[in-house]
């Protein structure tokens, strides 16, 4: 995990058979993060300052760690020791400047056919820039650079980027499709005026149906010009594969309130299914984002940031349907952050589910708390473990 202070590092943990963790090591990262200021919507203190998700992500031989850096727009990368010890390689910028408090970089894919690293940012118009990786873990920054803006939305806000399993299609979410303003208390605003007066939601793919950007890549890394599609709900913030069928992903929607089952054609078209929603009672939206898929593809399990919890679907074939929602008791904040919906949350956001499906971890920033979960038959969620962590600031997990 890393702990996007301003002075970043990743923090090493060991797990235990009985899924405990243990702190081993912090390894500066050598860039700069976001600390607790948001840069989205501008609070000085507030946590998910990224809005993003895979901002530490692992290659798949496991040879190397990959972080954002996203207060000064750089990646770090590490070579990975069989212990799990981290030895710092390089660290570069992505070529986007920092024009304020802070940069966005914020998501990471990793391509190893072509060494081609994907760097994601939540503020264009070069929301994409490419970054070369060599056979020691080097990074080179490339000039490309793409947008997921559309000629009537110029400034919009992405969340995540992911690689499709056959690199053939690289996908990005987004979820506003301008900067939202801000409450006197920080919080963003969603709603905007239009010329004839009308309240209009600025939250993507609500109703303009083309929230979910898809990009073509070639054998070189080399984006081609990008597709837009209707992702079945508003701010489609993260697209995930499934692990044995790869032409299918969910889609966690986090104006939404919950999930959509899609598939991705060989020419890269993309079809939806329905909406699967969350109880809303607590109040609308749950801001339901992140998520991690079992590895046999039966339960999806997906973090509502701003109820404070996590609620659990199940796959059958083509269907989703709730399985545990909640799947596991609300984490309680230091009661200073509230949500878009009004309520008071902890600020859950990145989790990382074990390759066997047995152990769930959350990041629960305003409770400066990481909380390991036992995945039940179910599909609900027993504590087993939890470690303390920087306040608000800590984003991105990834393990092996």
């Amino acid at each position: 995990m890393q702990t996007n202070e301003n002075r970043n590092a990743v923090i090493h943990y060991q797990r235990s058979g009985s899924g405990r963790i243990t702190e081993v090591e912090r390894i500066p990262t050598g860039g700069s993060g976001s600390g607790v200021f948001k840069p989205i919507s501008g609070q000085a203190s507030a946590p998910n300052a990224f809005e993003g998700a895979a901002s530490v992500i692992l290659s798949p031989d496991r040879r190397f760690l990959f972080t954002t850096n996203g207060g000064d727009n750089s990646v770090s990368s590490f070579s990975v020791g069989d212990d799990g010890k981290l030895s710092l390689v390089d660290v570069k910028r992505t070529g986007n400047v920092v024009t304020g408090p802070s940069g966005t970089a914020k998501s990471l894919a990793y391509a190893p056919s072509s060494g081609t690293l994907f760097v994601l940012h939540a503020f264009g118009p070069d929301h994409v820039r490419l970054m070369s990786v060599d056979r020691e873990g080097r990074l080179a920054a490339r000039p490309e650079r793409y947008t997921v803006n559309t000629p009537d939305k110029a400034n919009r806000v992405s969340t995540m980027v992911v690689l499709s399993p056959d690199e053939k299609f690289l996908l990005v979410g987004t979820t506003f499709d301008e900067p939202p303003t801000a409450n006197p208390d920080g919080s963003p605003i969603l709603w905007v005026r239009k010329p004839d007066g009308t309240p209009k939601s600025i939250a993507s793919n609500a109703p303009d149906p083309d929230g979910l950007v898809i990009f073509p890549v070639d054998a070189h890394g080399t984006l081609d010009r990008p597709s837009f599609h209707d992702a079945g709900g508003g701010s489609p913030f993260y697209p995930a594969f499934l692990h044995s069928r790869p032409d299918h992903l969910v889609i966690g929607e986090a104006v939404g309130d919950g999930l959509v089952m899609g598939s991705i054609d060989p020419d890269g078209r993309l079809s939806v299914g329905p909406l699967v929603q969350i109880d809303t009672s607590a109040g609308q939206p749950s801001e339901l984002c992140w998520l991690a898929v079992s590895p046999d593809d039966q339960f999806v399990f997906a973090t509502n940031f701003g109820y404070s919890n996590i609620s659990s679907f199940r796959i059958d074939g083509n269907v989703l349907s709730i399985a545990q929602d909640p799947a596991c008791p609300k984490v309680t904040g230091d009661g200073t952050f509230r949500a878009l919906n009004g309520t008071v949350s902890s600020g859950p956001s990145d989790n990382w589910m074990t390759p066997d499906g047995v152990y769930l971890y959350q990041i629960y920033g305003n409770a400066s708390k990481l909380v390991g979960y036992a995945v039940q038959p179910d599909g609900s969620l027993d504590e087993v473990t939890s470690a303390s962590i920087p306040y608000n600031s800590p984003q991105g997990l990834a393990g092996f």
